[in-house]
């Protein structure tokens, strides 16, 4: 479950700070906040996205695996980089106590950072064995400046969110894009065959990124800063939110751990390369949907409060529902019949078992997107039990049905397992959020139905050109062309599109 603020057993004091967070809020609509954010990260993802058939050509299978269990081994640290206090920025009513937790969360930084040299200096060998991957040994020395660079990075976005800058987050994502891909392509031209480029440009790319939001904050809120950070008031305030990395730290751990868990599991009972489709096919499913997903997603949180002091919750949720399902469902129902030709047309014959797992992935990155989005709502109506009990299924779930693949010898079976699982937890999660803000579950799966039906003729049409063994390039050529009518068919008919719209402004 990807919440933007995950924050579990808050005490009333802090309940109340946030609701007058919200209710203090600009009053911007709520499509202008997520296109703010989105902006730039859209222009970022999309030219990640074109020049994704260069990396293909460039690295193998293996490069891309590797460079999965490092990214993995990173993204679980990062979580508790900051012991989640770069989540409590938010909330303060003085600037000055918010400026004391981005201290606190600067501090933090430095001693997960310690540890995390300290672990792999210790184990390197213990990890490399338990991976199944000898390369990654040589490249478990970057892990520490990496989480050490993604903290101050999630640090310093805490701050960001707070003021609302959100044009400075855009710039530092195109920077981070341009950079990181840049890198990985001059360094795969020289050195083929090798996972290096791939790190090293994911790394450059983020250390661009915080160079450019910090740059951007020293320069607007220096004066602030020096006034305001004192290690007395630090101390009061780490006491103060003591319940982020007491309580929420597991929490958010435990749902790391539970993403990241395909790549370490593959890599354990089969090989990097089998990581490596499934990193590259799930990454090309997730980095659409999880920029529109997360924008909305923090953009939500801050609107749901605000709705459910004026009993419109449910209103809200419905909408946001509805746009989630039909930007979604289409484009990824068709990938589920022509993933497999999609990556092998675009990227190459030696691509086509990543595609097969988009098609294996596909419905179950559509119930994820729709659902995680939502997922704040179990904060705003203060269900603050539901985040650990859930994270802690989920996790169970995941664990369970790759371990069962791994034991029967077959990377699909366990992708199967793992894609029946995320469609029951996520469904379950989805349907929970819905009835905690009012909304009639017959009502959300009326939507989702509605939708569907939508999809049937070219469903229909689609699963009759793979049986008659169509070109490839053809059926693929068909997809885009049908993906494309469906989207100017909803802008041009569904009257109910404009009044979403219309209605999610504040």
């Amino acid at each position: 479950m990807e919440t933007s603020f995950k924050v579990l057993n808050m005490d009333e004091t802090t309940v109340n700070e946030v609701k007058k967070l919200f209710d203090n809020s600009k009053k911007k609509s709520f499509a202008f906040d997520v296109l703010t954010i989105t902006g730039g990260a859209t222009f970022a993802q999309i030219l990640t996205i074109l020049l994704v058939p260069v990396l293909a050509r460039l690295y193998q299978p293996e490069n891309f695996g590797v460079w999965a269990l490092y990214s993995s081994i990173v993204s679980i640290i990062s979580v508790i980089i900051c012991m989640r206090y770069e989540y409590s920025i938010m909330l303060p009513e003085l600037d000055e106590d918010a400026i004391n937790l981005l201290g606190v969360s600067f501090l933090a930084i430095g001693v997960v950072t310690i540890l995390t040299l300290a672990t792999i200096w210790f184990f390197k060998e213990l990890i490399i064995n338990i991976l199944n991957s000898p390369q990654i040994g040589n490249y478990l020395w970057l892990v520490p400046p990496f989480v050490l660079v993604n903290g101050i990075f999630l640090a310093l976005n805490g701050w960001n969110s707070r003021t609302k800058l959100f044009r400075r987050l855009s710039f530092s994502r195109i920077s981070s894009s341009v950079s990181s891909t840049a890198v990985q392509i001059i360094v795969g031209t020289f050195k083929k065959n090798s996972p290096t480029g791939l790190i090293i440009g994911s790394f450059t790319g983020q250390s661009v990124a915080t160079f450019i939001l910090a740059g951007q904050i020293w320069r607007d809120d220096r004066n602030l800063i020096r006034k305001s950070l004192n290690w007395k008031k630090m101390y009061e305030v780490l006491k103060r939110y003591s319940k982020f990395p007491l309580v929420d730290s597991f929490s958010a751990l435990m749902n790391s751990i539970s993403w990241q868990l395909p790549a370490f599991l593959l890599s354990a009972f089969f090989s990097p390369t089998i990581v490596g489709f499934y990193s590259f096919g799930f990454r090309l499913i997730q980095m659409p949907m999880s920029l529109i997903g997360s924008s909305i997603s923090q953009v939500f949180f801050q609107r749901a409060s605000r709705a459910l002091s004026r009993g419109t919750l449910s209103t809200l949720t419905e909408n946001v529902f509805k746009v989630l399902v039909i930007i979604g469902m289409f484009p990824i129902l068709v990938l589920t019949i022509v993933g497999s030709d999609v990556f092998t047309v675009i990227f190459g014959k030696v691509w086509a078992e990543a595609g097969v797992y988009t098609q294996i992935l596909g419905f179950w990155a559509f119930v994820w997107f729709i659902s995680s989005p939502l997922s704040g709502i179990y904060l705003v109506v203060e269900k603050y039990d539901f985040g650990f009990r859930y994270n802690f299924f989920n996790l169970i779930t995941r664990f369970l049905s790759l371990i069962i693949g791994g034991l029967l010898g077959s990377a699909r079976i366990a992708l199967i397992l793992f894609s029946i699982s995320g469609i029951v937890v996520y469904g379950y999660l989805c349907l929970k959020m819905m009835s905690y803000s009012g909304v009639k579950i017959s009502r959300a799966l009326k939507i989702v139905f509605s939708n569907f039906i939508l999809f049937v003729p070219a469903g229909i049409i689609l699963v009759a050109l793979k049986i008659r063994e169509t070109n490839p390039i053809l059926l693929v050529a068909f997809s885009g062309m049908v993906i494309g009518i469906y989207y100017l068919y909803i802008l041009k008919t569904d009257t109910s599109v404009k009044k979403i719209l219309k209605e999610l402004r504040a």
